[in-house]
């Protein structure tokens, strides 16, 4: 059957609007799963974004509110000390505590590597040599009570005594032989020379020994036991007190210099954390040097020196 001219123009007209609609509707359909598309990928961007936000937090968080240290335990006076008098101090405001016993050197090793938090055990010259000799970045926040290293002998009862040739046992380590030459110098046996780094002393640095002493380098911890083999020996303060050594029988005792006093060691990382500096309060405060003070003669013997804060 044939289509009229005005069916075929109403047809067309029809076909059109048919298909502007479709496109339209294809246009609208196209939109709708485009603001889809950008909604979802928003909210996982927003999602992502809130999940760091919250990790970056807890992080912030630990560390500003870190509540558990632990500590590198020594077997000398200090480890001592801490617990039983600065410790206390700490826990009242929350904190606790776990100690590892470790050696010196192997503690400073453990606070490098992040194993333990901190140790009070070492003054800076050590730290330092250790620092230097570990390509390390240990850092001391405050001068602690300190025993001081002192002369003794077995053999002589005075300085006096001193005679050409005589034999003088040093601390083999580093830092604490700095000490000892730097106290040999004090007493007036030997003199070192010009420009001397008292934190690195050693026999190599003097310039005169009137006396011709014989300088032994021995294990900082045997001094005390094989004190008999010299005329006089160097103990550090940590072995005086391990090996119940009075300290009234000392010869000579050091006037302590700021590389000497012990330190409250960290990792450099940590130094401005808030528990590092309530251990620094801790140590500063008037509870803690108070009660020092007032029982260093009777319960102590006077063997601590107390820095000035």
């Amino acid at each position: 059957m044939e289509i009229s001219s005005q069916e075929k123009l109403a047809e067309n007209k029809t076909d059109k609007m048919i298909m502007k609609k479709f496109k339209k509707g294809v246009l609208a359909i196209g939109v709708l799963a485009a603001a889809a598309v950008i909604a979802a990928g928003c909210g996982k961007k927003d999602a992502k974004t809130t999940n760091e936000t919250k990790k970056e937090s807890a992080a912030e968080s630990a560390v500003t509110e870190k509540k558990k240290l632990t500590y590198a335990k020594g077997t000398g006076p200090y480890t001592e000390l801490f617990e039983q008098h600065v410790m206390p101090i700490l826990e009242k405001q929350g904190y606790t505590f776990e100690a590892t016993e470790l050696t010196l050197q192997y503690a400073d090793e453990a606070i490098a590597d992040g194993d333990v938090d901190f140790s009070v055990e070492q003054h800076i010259a050590y730290m330092d040599a250790f620092n230097k000799n570990y390509n390390s970045n240990l850092v001391a926040l405050t001068p602690i009570p300190t025993v001081p290293a002192s002369i003794f002998s077995e053999t002589h009862s005075s300085l006096d005594e001193v005679a050409d040739g005589m034999k003088v046992a040093v601390p083999q380590d580093e830092g604490n032989m700095a000490r000892a030459f730097v106290m040999l110098q004090d007493i007036g046996w030997i003199k070192l020379k010009e420009g001397t780094d008292y934190a690195t002393a050693s026999s190599e640095d003097v310039a005169e020994n009137p006396y011709n002493l014989e300088f032994l380098d021995v294990s900082t911890s045997i001094i005390a036991t094989t004190l008999s083999d010299y005329d006089y020996g160097i103990i550090t303060g940590s072995i005086v007190y391990n090996a119940g050594i009075d300290p009234s029988t000392a010869l000579f005792s050091e006037n302590l210099s700021e590389n000497f006093w012990l330190q409250v060691v960290v990792k450099d990382e940590d130094k401005d954390t808030q528990w590092a500096k309530d251990i620094v309060a801790a140590y500063q405060s008037d509870e803690f040097t108070d009660w020092l003070k007032a029982n260093n003669e009777s319960e102590y013997k006077n063997l601590w020196a107390i820095p000035e804060y």
